[in-house]
C-alpha cells in the first residue's frame, strides 16, 4: 500500500484496536473501518510523526483512497476540534490522519473544553 499523501511505502503496525497501517516517510497513518475502539487512546502509541510536516501535507487534500484507488477522500472536520481535518474515503470508510493529528485529536484545549460545555448547557 502506498500513502496517499507522498506515495511512500505503508508500514503495518498491530494495535490492541486492530492493524494500523503508518507511512514510512511523512508517518501519516492510514485506519481502516475495521479498526475500534477510541482513536485517542490510540494516539500515544502510533502516531509518532513531526505535527509540522502533517501540517504541511495537511494542505494536500485531492488525494485518493490507497485501499479504494479510484475514490477520491472526502475532507472531513472534528465537531469539537474544527482545526482538524483528516480525510475518509466514501466507499470503504478508511480515515487518513496526517503526522500529528491523531494526537491532536486526543488532546482537547481547555478552550474547546468550555465551547462543547458551553453548548451543551444551552441544550
Amino acid at each position: 500500500m502506498k500513502c496517499p499523501k507522498c506515495s511512500a511505502a505503508m508500514e503495518s503496525l498491530r494495535t490492541s484496536h486492530g492493524v494500523i497501517q503508518r507511512c514510512t516517510g511523512c508517518q501519516g497513518l492510514w485506519l481502516d473501518m475495521l479498526v475500534n475502539g477510541d482513536l485517542k487512546q490510540m494516539a500515544g502509541d502510533v502516531d509518532s510523526g513531526d505535527p509540522v510536516t502533517g501540517a504541511k501535507l495537511n494542505k494536500v487534500d485531492r488525494i485518493y483512497c490507497p485501499v479504494c484507488p479510484n475514490s477520491k477522500m472526502l475532507r472531513m472536520v472534528d465537531p469539537l476540534q474544527p482545526h482538524i481535518w483528516f480525510e475518509s474515503c466514501a466507499n470503504c470508510y478508511g480515515r487518513f490522519f496526517d503526522a500529528g493529528e491523531l494526537t491532536d485529536l486526543s488532546e482537547r484545549t481547555l478552550e474547546e473544553f468550555f465551547r462543547k460545555f458551553k453548548a451543551t448547557a444551552r441544550n
